[in-house]
């Protein structure tokens, strides 16, 4: 996301939890591929904040 909002109203908690798969062009595996963010395990009980965990074709 390297900066960029997802809005996420209306996920479940266990979603948020889940984290997210994007689809990017940018990612390492080009057009087509994804990038995986996690919450961010620094911030403690929060899913406000996701990290970017890798990609994935």
């Amino acid at each position: 996301m390297d900066g960029q909002l997802l809005d996420v109203t209306g996920w479940s908690e266990a979603e948020l939890v889940g984290g997210a798969l994007l689809a990017t062009d940018n990612g390492l595996w080009g057009p087509g591929g994804r990038s995986d963010y996690i919450p961010d395990p620094s911030a403690e009980g929060s899913c406000s904040r996701y990290v970017w965990n890798g990609d994935t074709p």
